[in-house]
């Protein structure tokens, strides 16, 4: 079982930056591809980013692709998404999801998920 608790969002200007961080729990954390998701009001939940149990691979989204970027802390059970040069676009609930795997493949289904944080990017 592994309990997930978004912290971060907030209101930022076009062109900030904001950092959200996912923390976990359970021992199973070191085993788990953690990924990303932002749903925008009317929109349907989507990818933003993931990163392998390892760390050893990253994807993204190619709407936020060099602007955010993934990382984890094995040691603080914990994944960010570093978010620079914000865009109102971007505005959206972000969600933070697990899944026990231990492949370099992102996975196709997360079996757990957070409650989400608001980000919200004023023009």
């Amino acid at each position: 079982q592994v309990q997930l608790v978004e912290s971060g969002g907030g209101l930022v200007q076009a062109g900030g930056s904001l950092r959200l961080s996912c923390a976990a729990s359970g021992r199973s954390f070191s085993s788990c591809a953690m990924g990303w998701f932002r749903q925008a009001p009317g929109k349907e939940r989507e990818f933003v980013s993931v990163i392998t149990w390892n760390g050893g691979t990253t994807y993204y989204a190619d709407s936020v692709e060099g602007r955010f970027t993934i990382s984890r802390d094995d040691a603080k059970n914990t994944v960010y998404l570093q978010m620079n040069s914000l865009k109102p676009e971007d505005t959206a609930v972000y969600y933070c999801a697990a899944e026990i795997s231990r492949s370099q493949r992102p996975p196709l289904e997360y079996d757990y998920w957070g409650q989400g944080t608001q980000v919200t990017v004023s023009s």
